[in-house]
């Protein structure tokens, strides 16, 4: 297949780039669809649940162990098996019905949930038990993920689908917030078991919610286009809208997206913090988060130059979150710092699905989720060796420079000379 055979142009991309006249306008313009609020409030509880199971699991992780790299260890074996097969759960994506998909890989979640919550009220929530359940979720997202991302461009207009992107982005930040600021409050009066109950609950919003949802433009030829994983290889590697950022991604994934492994460090050993200033500091940079994400839905067209800003924003924020001497600083910090990083994710992912054709949106989010959450395992794993070696002060520093390195990449990548040729360029 040729180059000219891939550069499908996406239904949705010229209307999104250039709005049309009497088009809503705003960040919260995607909640104007049914089908997309039903989701949207669905993922916003379910959401919720699993950042705090995530942030009770790294408390109990230390509190059993007390190793930085033993929590890597954990967060990593959830990430391995989208390192290893990440890529092919885009192509199941691209050929089944994603409604349906989805109620099951949600429902099996909520499933995990509940058999770690009633481990852990039994008192057998050991470490090798929660790295077993943190893999078999990670099988699941697999297929969960990408098909989750590609969702949402059934749920919307196509000029919509921008806001909608960006509102997706937001559920998960505003999760960021809400899941562990309750886990911090639930740890310091319950403990950690009824984090894993609550979590597991929330799985029941979120179903319900996909059996109520009616697309407004269902799946119709995708399914039936062929090729896998390598064709959306030489899709996504074909436009300069594609390759970018997810490159910039992997760079910035690898080493500065490890705040899970970073931040219970630093509020207990740095600031000699409890489980409360960990659930804070996770806040803050939740905070921060979610300005990001909403600023970015007021653009109708990402450009280049708006990833190479965000990109190196996160790395200045990252080095001043390291230079924090103290507890009150080191949140301002955060809050800035969740504002350049979610900018810059909601950037990247924006772009990705407006250039998207829809037979291959697929596996571009896929590609996406693979170096997004692909790069966990290796990241937590070389986090938590920094940290060993030199506190988590370095390990933020490492990151700040991987941030530096993608943005200095999209400086030196060159718009193509005739950017309409090829599909409005919405990175250049």
């Amino acid at each position: 297949m040729d180059r000219d055979a891939l550069a499908v142009v996406p239904e949705a991309a010229p209307q999104a780039n250039v709005p049309a006249r009497g088009v809503r306008r705003g960040s919260f313009r995607a909640l104007h669809s049914k089908p997309f609020r039903l989701f949207f409030s669905g993922q916003v509880v379910s959401a919720s649940g699993t950042f705090l199971q995530q942030t009770a699991i790294g408390w109990l992780v230390l509190r059993l162990t007390g190793s930085a790299s033993s929590l890597g260890l954990v967060l990593a074996v959830g990430g391995l098996p989208s390192l290893i097969l990440g890529p092919w759960g885009g192509t199941i994506a691209d050929r089944v019905d994603l409604r349906k998909l989805l109620i099951v890989t949600q429902s099996l979640f909520g499933v995990l949930a509940g058999v770690l919550w009633v481990l852990a009220f039994v008192g057998s929530a050991s470490v090798t038990l929660v790295i077993v359940i943190n893999a078999i979720g990670g099988f699941v997202q697999i297929v969960d993920s990408p098909a989750r991302q590609a969702f949402v461009s059934q749920l919307v207009p196509s000029e919509d689908l921008a806001s909608a992107v960006s509102l997706n982005g937001v559920v998960m930040n505003s999760a960021r917030v809400v899941g562990p600021a309750l886990a911090g409050v639930l740890i310091v009066t319950v403990g950690t078991t009824p984090c894993f109950a609550v979590n597991a609950l929330s799985y029941v919003a979120v179903v319900g919610a996909l059996f109520a949802v009616r697309p407004l433009k269902p799946k119709g030829l995708a399914h039936r286009v062929r090729g896998g994983v390598r064709d959306g290889l030489r899709y996504a590697r074909s436009r300069q809208q594609l390759w970018l950022p997810l490159v910039m991604m992997a760079l910035v994934g690898l080493l500065a997206f490890n705040f899970a492994v970073i931040l219970p460090v630093l509020a207990r050993t740095t600031f000699h913090g409890s489980g409360g200033t960990y659930g804070l500091m996770s806040t803050m940079l939740s905070v921060g988060s979610i300005a990001g994400s909403l600023g970015v839905g007021l653009l109708h067209h990402p450009r280049r130059r708006y990833l190479m800003i965000a990109a190196l924003a996160f790395g200045v924020t990252m080095m001043a979150t390291a230079a924090a001497p103290n507890v009150p600083l080191v949140c301002v910090a955060l809050v800035l710092t969740g504002v350049a990083a979610f900018a810059f994710v909601t950037l990247a992912s924006t772009t990705l699905q407006l250039h998207s054709s829809a037979a291959y949106r697929g596996r571009v989010m896929a590609l996406w989720i693979f170096v997004y959450i692909g790069t966990t395992p290796i990241g937590s794993i070389l986090s938590g060796w920094m940290i060993t070696a030199g506190g988590p002060r370095v390990a933020l520093i490492v990151g700040a420079g991987a941030c530096l390195l993608a943005a200095g990449l999209a400086s030196r990548v060159h718009t193509p000379p005739n950017p309409d040729a090829e599909l409005t360029d919405l990175v250049g």
